[in-house]
Order: C-alpha cells, then structure tokens, then sequence
C-alpha cells in the first residue's frame, strides 16, 4: 500500500508541478480548477447527491472560478474575506468537530453540500491569491502540509497510544499530532535557515510570519497545523456519515482528490489570512 501512494503522489506531483512553477498563474488556476471539480463531485456524492446532480455540483465550482478568472474578480476576495473565511474554519470546524459524526448527519443535506461547494471554491480563491503572493508562498504553504501528513503518520505508526478522535478517524492520535508539530517547526527553521544564509529574500509563509516576530511565528504555525488537523477530521466525519472508507478510488493508493486535498481546505485560507494581517 505504501509503495503503491508513492507511487501515485510521484505521479501526482510529476503532473501538477509544472503547472504549479510555471510564471504564468493560468496553469496553476486550470490545475487547481481541475482538482477542485473533481473534489466537488466527490462531496456531492459522500452528501447524497446521485452521479449526475453531482456533476453539476462539479460543474458549478468549475463554472465560479472560471467566471472569477475571466472577469478578474480577484480584488474582490481580499483582506477582509480572508478574515471573515478564516474565522469561518475555525468556529465551524470546532462546532462541528465538538459534536462530532451525528450533528453532521442532522445538519441539512442542503448545508452540507452548500459548505463543501463553498469551501472548495474558496480553496482555489486560496491557491490563486497564494500564487500572487509569490510562487515560494505557495510552495511553502503546501509543504507545511505535506510535512505535517507525512510527520503524523510516521510518528503516529511509530507511537500512536492516545487517540485523537476515535470516533471519527480512530486512525489519528495525539502521537501524530506532536509529530506533525515537531516536523512542521523543523521545515519551518531550516526554510528560515536557508534563505537567510544564502540571502534569498524568501517570502514564504515561514518568513512572512517570522517577520512579526517569535510569538507569531509559533502561534501561526500551531495554528496551522491545527487547522490542518481539522480539515482531516471533517472529511473523515463526512465519510464516516456517508458509511464510506475513501471519498472515491480516483486515485490508487490514496483514494480520491478529496482524500488529497482536505488538509488544504482551511490551510490555505488561513496562510493566505496570516500572509495579509
């Protein structure tokens, strides 16, 4: 199994990287339209929705950033959005969460499929306005990520006792937790390292919050980790409700786009929120 995600985030990265470095930010905004669709007509699925009426859910995200490109909408999602649709993630994540497997089965089938459409949109609104920032910003967000995934598993398979959140993902410990921490603060110092030493002028997520000092680069650190960590535990919620083990078999090994991208739903958000303050 493990060979076999390798294999399929090699592949992965092998097709989205060049869409990701490439100066110009249509390729990285098709790339992300791609996956953001394709993550729409999962959430459908996992909320009830039959193949075809998610499609159009699909079809809908796709549509909306479209429409944002063609038209330039950008400026309209700006500081204050980010601040409202950070806070947003971070109070409906903790309601959510705090009620666990049945408030999201109570809650309408029309706000469930409403919040997901929202969040995946607002997720590739994140990957743009994190382009525009710098290219290094979002390759550093998605590294904080991907480090935080690959560091609370290890640790997680290597010392996981105390579970995080057994009904919802027994998989997840505490463990996992402090290895995602651990493994996230050493990127974030050596990153720092780096571009001091050799005079890069990095304006990465590490940089822009070291920049306010200490105490912020700690607490936007832990809370994007945090948050991290919450946008795992809600789709493992939405799936549990939905009696499903993976959010499609799209991608082997991994399950499906949605399994790949949960992390970032309220990730980059937030860096692009913090990047702003």
């Amino acid at each position: 199994m493990l060979k076999q995600r390798i294999i399929t985030a090699l592949v992965l990265l092998a097709l989205l990287g060049p869409a990701l470095f490439h100066p110009d930010a249509l390729w990285t905004a098709l790339a992300g339209l791609v996956l953001v669709s394709t993550a729409a007509w999962e959430w459908g699925r996992l909320n009830n929705l039959s193949r075809y009426p998610a499609l159009w859910m699909a079809v809908g995200c796709a549509g909306f950033c479209i429409l944002v490109w063609h038209l330039e909408l950008f400026f309209y999602f700006e500081r204050t959005f980010w601040l409202l649709w950070g806070a947003v993630w971070v109070l409906l994540g903790g309601y959510l969460l705090a009620g666990g497997v049945s408030r999201w089965s109570n809650a309408s089938l029309f706000g469930r499929r409403f919040f997901g459409a929202v969040a995946l949109c607002a997720t590739w609104l994140a990957m743009m306005a994190a382009k525009m920032l710098s290219l290094d910003f979002l390759i550093s967000v998605l590294l904080l990520v991907w480090m935080a995934d690959i560091a609370a598993y290890f640790s997680g398979k290597a010392w996981g006792r105390h579970k995080l959140a057994p009904d919802i993902s027994p998989g997840k410990t505490w463990e996992g937790v402090a290895g995602a921490l651990a493994g996230v603060t050493v990127l974030a110092i050596g990153w720092l390292q780096t571009s001091d030493y050799f005079a890069l002028g990095s304006q990465s997520i590490f940089n822009r919050l070291y920049a306010h000092g200490p105490v912020i680069f700690t607490g936007g650190l832990f809370l994007l980790v945090t948050m991290r960590i919450v946008g795992d535990l809600i789709e493992s919620m939405v799936k549990r409700s939905a009696g499903a083990k993976d959010s499609s078999q799209l991608l082997p090994g991994h399950g499906g786009v949605l399994d790949r991208i949960d992390a970032l739903l309220p990730t980059l958000p937030l860096a692009v929120m913090l990047a702003l303050i």
